[in-house]
């Protein structure tokens, strides 16, 4: 697929990527090719953690992202190492048979799972079906939550079908819907391919691209996937700190340094999340690591951010650097966004947002990177003063 033509924003041009990467096939940015790592069910073993933080200091960068898609990203391979990288990933047991496979296999899953429930079966399973030659040609966004615990957690994470816990067993339901269809925890993922293969069949994918949401807006489900409602409890975004389940550690702008993956395999296997957060399985300590986050009040998960420059070529600045300097400045409970283009990728939803440009930076008081801003063109200090105004404002409502 290739890319989307540029088009115009309130804030500059913007040029859409037409698919995600993968560790088959990656993606090509400034620093390098991009490899995402999508491992089964979420999860991967010591060994397999200890192993990625070798191959990427051999063949990438030392640095890692966390992405909001529960996936593992290896960033600035040298397209001459791909091969040897590939070859690393793939005795670690972490490639699909080919990149078909790889792309349809999008499986978000609830981490605080214990020992004995069906969400880790469910997951494989799914995830297994949806690599299947016979599996629907979904488009490459298009993903899957599996989300059975007591409560959801990933009601706010990217997916296009929700399987979710009820007591009559699993709910499968498309999202955007408030109705869905019981399924025993055994055919819940048929029951869930049968919902991909509606989506098609009803025009949601034209040329290769479309979300199950945007199809919902545009014609209703038929009444056979409107059977249960769709329970109200949701849980917030759960912050770090330590859970039945082990240990839920963060980083500054889902970043680790590959020492510090290794660091946390020692410690027990490692269940990815759409929070940019690890959960360190079974774990009652950590390791001495400088980036953890560790509990729910850094300033840090104030704020996000995009790669920036120079890593991505459509950057109009250094966005990290510049958030961390901002992010003192976040009251609690609020967020800040720092987008080096109006693509928005860190985050699509609505927030007080930071553009940068080649003309300085834009301020959206509230919305995404590629709303109208509030203010054009400013330098750091007086972004500072306006954010300051801001917040204030937002205190007093």
């Amino acid at each position: 697929m290739m890319n989307a033509p540029t088009s115009m924003h309130h804030n500059g041009p913007m040029l859409v990527k037409g698919w995600c990467p993968g560790a088959i096939r990656p993606m090509a940015a400034r620093d390098g090719l991009v490899v995402r790592i999508r491992p089964p069910a979420g999860w991967l073993s010591p060994a397999q953690a200890q192993g990625i933080a070798v191959l990427a200091g051999r063949w990438a960068q030392p640095v890692l992202e966390l992405t909001n898609r529960a996936n593992l990203q290896l960033r600035g391979v040298d397209p001459a190492h791909h091969v040897s990288l590939l070859q690393g990933l793939r005795a670690l047991g972490l490639v699909d048979a080919d990149a078909a496979h790889e792309a349809r296999r999008n499986v978000q899953v609830q981490p605080f799972w214990m020992e004995g429930d069906i969400t880790p079966v469910l997951a494989q399973s799914l995830g297994s079906q949806l690599a299947r030659n016979e599996a629907p040609a979904l488009p490459a966004k298009f993903g899957f939550a599996v989300d059975t615990g007591p409560v959801p957690c990933l009601r706010d994470s990217h997916a296009d079908i929700r399987l979710e816990s009820h007591p009559g067993g699993v709910l499968v339901y498309a999202d955007g819907a408030d109705h869905g269809v019981l399924s025993s925890p055994q055919t819940a993922a048929q029951t869930a391919l049968a919902l991909a293969h509606w989506f098609l069949h009803s025009g949601g994918a034209p040329a290769g691209r479309g979300r199950m949401s945007a199809l919902l807006r545009q014609r209703p489900l038929p009444v056979e996937w409107r059977q249960t409602p769709v329970a109200r409890d949701r849980m917030a975004v759960p912050a770090p700190g330590p859970n039945a389940a082990g240990y839920l550690v963060g980083f500054p702008f889902g970043l680790l340094q590959a020492s510090a993956l290794a660091a946390l395999g020692s410690h027990g296997a490692l269940r990815l999340t759409p929070w940019r957060a690890l959960l360190v399985e079974g774990a009652k300590e950590l390791p001495a690591v400088p980036e953890l986050i560790t509990g729910p009040n850094d300033v840090r998960l104030r704020v996000a951010a995009c790669t920036g420059t120079p890593g991505c070529g459509q950057s109009q600045g250094f966005t990290r650097p510049l958030a961390l300097e901002l992010a003192p400045l976040v009251p609690p409970g609020q967020r800040l966004h720092v987008s080096g283009c109006p693509k928005g990728c860190a985050h699509p939803k609505a927030a007080v947002t930071v553009v940068t440009t080649a003309s300085g930076l834009n301020l959206v008081r509230w919305g995404t990177a590629d709303s109208l801003p509030d203010h054009r063109g400013l330098d750091p200090s007086s972004l500072k003063q306006q954010l300051q105004q801001v917040f204030t404002d937002a205190a007093q409502l």
